[in-house]
């Protein structure tokens, strides 16, 4: 079965600012890589990356089903926007098509 996904996309002058600080904060519990132009943050019910974009911050999660799907959208956006209130950035996530 292919995973669900879905990204958003948040313009920014510091990508890997965002990138540096989502992936230390998680790194403390569960398995993180990352370098300035991207991230990989591993959820027990899925997966998200981060990839820094000539305008922005690129953020995409997958799972195996819609309601864990939903949660990872959550507990990203939630701290995401938790780190970026200075630049008042809010995430909108939009499904992604699975890929063949």
């Amino acid at each position: 079965m292919n995973p669900l996904s879905s990204s958003a996309f948040v313009a920014t002058d510091t990508p890997a600012r965002y990138i540096s600080r989502l992936c230390k904060h998680f790194a403390h519990k569960i398995p993180v890589s990352f370098d300035e132009q991207q991230g990989r943050i591993e959820f027990d019910s899925g997966l998200a990356t981060l990839q820094a974009e000539e305008q922005g911050l690129r953020l995409q999660v997958e799972s195996g089903n819609a309601d864990d799907l939903q949660r990872l959208q959550a507990v990203v956006a939630s701290h995401f926007e938790r780190f970026a209130w200075q630049e008042a950035l809010t995430l909108d996530w939009q499904p992604q098509s699975a890929s063949s």
